[in-house]
C-alpha cells in the first residue's frame, strides 16, 4: 500500500532522527583516521602548561590500520550462471557500465571509507537514456532501514547544500524529494520558538525538479536503489569500524609522545630548586615611579622557569638531572604493536620491526589476508546486489535474476615476489587447474583481463612455425590453443 505524503513525512523524520544519532561517531572516526586527534588522556596540571603546545600534533596509527585492508580489496569479476570460466554478453555488459561508472574508484572510496566509519553505499539510479549511473554514498548521508527478517523496509540520504536542507526517501513504488531552510524553526502553542525537529512535518516541504514530472516520483526499479556495505558486522549488532579500538590506543600513544616532548624540552637545561628562602618579590610602582609596595611573584612563572622554590631554615641550591626518554618510547613502542595485534595489521606496517627475511613477512601478513578474505564474504552480497540494480536499470530482469546468485570474484590480498606467484602458478597447473583460474588466483586479473591474455595465447600458439608443423604432422591436431 502507498504512503501518504504525512507518512512519508513521518518516516522520514524516523529516520533522519536516527542517521543523526550516527554522525557524530562518523565524524569521529574520519578525525582520527585524518590524524585530527585531541590530546585525551592528559592531567589538569599539563594540560594547562602544555596543552596548546601539542594541539596539532599526532601519532597517527588511525590512518595505517584504517587503510590496510582496503588497500588489499578490489572487486575482480562476476560470474551468471554455471560457466564461470566464459565472459557471457550479458556478463560483459555489466562490467561495461561498472566500468563506465568508473566502479573501481568508486568502490575504492568506499570500502575506505566503510572501513574507517563502518559502512558506506552504492546507489543505482537511471539517466533518460535507460542507463546505470551508480554513486558511492557516504555514512553520514545515507541510511537504510531493515523489517525484522533482514529485507530492507526503506531508505534515507539527506544533505546540506548552502543554506538548505535537502532529503529523498525512497520507498520500493514510490520517490520522494523533499527540503527546508538550514535553520528552520517552528512556533509551539506556547509561543516558544522549536527547532524544526520539534514540528510535526520537521519543516519539509515537496522539492519538484524542474526535470520531475510528478510528485512524488514513482520507482521505476521496483526495489530500493541504495544497497549498503557494512564492513565485518557483527550479529544482531551492526558493522564495526576498523580503527574504533585504535583510536584509545592511538590517544595513549599521543600522550606518552607529548610527554616525551615536555621532558625533552625541560631536559634541555638543568632543572633548579632553591632552599631555605622565601620567593622574590616584585616591587610595586606608582605613576612616579616610586616604589609603594610588593608582590610575589607568580610561581607558575618560576617553574616555568625550570625553577622551584622552597622555604626553610637552611639556604641550599641543587638540580635534577636530564631525564631518560626512552622509557617513553618503550611505552610508545608496546602501545603501537598491542595496536597491530589487535587490528591485524602487520607490524611492518607499524615500523615496529625491520630487518626480517621473506617468508618472516609473509607470517606477518597473513593475519590481515585472513581478514581481507572476511571481509570479501561480508562484501559480495551487496556487490551481486548493486549489479542486480544495473540490469533492472536495463530493464533485463532475467540478468538482474541471474545477478542473485553470481560468483563475485575479488583479487587476491596475498602480495609475493614474481617467482614465487611463478612458482604457485605452475604447481597450479600440474594439479589440474585452469588457466583461467590461475590467472585470476595467482595474477589477480579480472575476467576481461583472463579472456584478452587467453586470446593472445590463441594467436600466439596459431601463428608458431612449430606448433603449425606438429599439426601438419598429426593431420591437423596439436596443442590446444592457448594454456600457460
Amino acid at each position: 500500500m502507498a504512503l501518504t505524503a504525512k507518512q512519508a513525512t513521518a518516516r522520514v523524520n524516523t529516520l533522519y532522527a536516527e542517521l543523526k544519532t550516527r554522525r557524530g561517531p562518523v565524524d569521529k572516526r574520519e578525525r582520527y583516521f585524518k590524524g585530527d586527534q585531541p590530546l585525551c588522556y592528559a592531567s589538569p596540571e599539563f594540560r594547562r602548561f602544555h596543552g596548546e603546545r601539542f594541539e596539532g600534533w599526532s601519532d597517527n596509527w588511525c590512518g595505517v590500520v584504517g587503510s590496510a585492508a582496503p588497500e588489499l580489496t578490489e572487486f575482480a569479476s562476476i560470474h551468471l550462471g554455471e560457466d564461470a570460466d566464459d565472459l557471457s554478453s550479458d556478463e560483459r555488459v555489466l562490467l561495461r557500465d561498472w566500468n563506465i561508472n568508473d566502479g573501481q574508484s568508486k568502490s575504492s572510496q568506499g570500502f575506505l571509507s566503510g572501513a574507517v566509519t563502518s559502512r558506506s553505499f552504492a546507489m543505482v539510479w537511471g539517466n533518460r537514456d535507460d542507463e546505470p549511473v551508480l554513486t558511492w554514498e557516504h555514512a553520514s548521508q545515507v541510511i537504510v532501514a531493515y523489517w525484522a527478517d533482514g529485507s530492507q523496509r526503506d531508505q534515507l540520504k539527506a544533505w546540506v547544500e548552502d543554506d538548505k536542507e535537502f532529503a529523498t526517501y525512497f520507498a520500493e513504488d514510490l520517490v520522494w524529494k523533499f527540503e527546508r531552510p538550514k535553520s528552520i524553526s517552528s512556533y509551539a502553542s506556547s509561543g516558544l520558538v522549536l527547532p524544526a525537529s520539534f514540528a510535526s512535518d520537521g519543516g519539509w516541504s515537496p522539492r519538484q525538479a524542474a526535470s520531475d514530472d510528478t510528485w512524488p516520483l514513482p520507482n521505476p526499479l521496483g526495489v530500493l536503489p541504495i544497497v549498503e556495505f557494512p564492513n565485518r558486522p557483527l550479529l544482531g549488532d551492526g558493522p564495526i569500524s576498523d580503527i574504533e579500538g585504535t583510536m584509545a590506543g592511538q590517544d595513549a600513544a599521543n600522550l606518552m609522545w607529548a610527554y616525551l616532548f615536555g621532558a625533552a624540552d625541560y631536559a634541555s637545561m638543568p632543572a633548579r630548586v632553591v632552599m631555605g628562602q622565601e620567593p622574590p618579590k616584585v616591587p610595586i610602582l606608582d605613576a612616579n615611579g616610586q616604589k609603594v609596595g610588593e608582590a610575589p611573584i607568580d610561581i607558575e612563572q618560576l617553574t616555568r622557569g625550570r625553577m622551584l622554590w622552597l622555604t626553610g631554615q637552611n639556604t641550599t641550591i641543587g638540580q635534577w638531572d636530564s631525564a631518560k626518554l626512552d622509557v617513553f618510547t618503550g611505552v610508545i613502542d608496546t602501545l603501537v604493536k598491542h595496536i597491530g595485534a589487535q587490528t591485524k595489521t602487520p607490524l611492518n606496517y607499524l615500523g615496529a620491526l625491520s630487518n626480517v627475511n621473506g617468508e618472516t613477512l609473509d607470517g606477518l601478513r597473513t593475519p590481515l589476508h585472513m581478514k581481507v578474505r572476511d571481509g570479501h564474504k561480508h562484501l559480495s552480497g551487496p556487490q551481486r546486489e548493486t549489479f542486480r540494480r544495473m540490469a533492472l536499470v536495463r530493464g533485463n530482469t532475467a540478468v538482474a535474476e541471474a545477478c542473485r546468485t553470481a560468483v563475485i570474484g575479488w583479487k587476491n590480498p596475498e602480495t609475493s615476489s614474481d617467482a614465487a606467484t611463478s612458482d604457485a602458478a605452475l604447481k597450479d597447473k600440474q594439479i589440474g587447474w585452469s588457466d583461467a583460474g590461475i590467472l585470476e588466483r595467482r595474477y589477480g586479473m579480472g575476467q576481461q583481463e583472463i579472456d584478452k591474455e587467453l586470446q593472445r595465447r590463441i594467436e600466439q600458439t596459431s601463428s608458431d612455425p612449430i606448433i603449425g608443423a606438429a599439426r601438419a604432422l598429426t593431420g591437423g591436431a596439436g596443442a590446444p590453443a592457448g594454456g600457460l
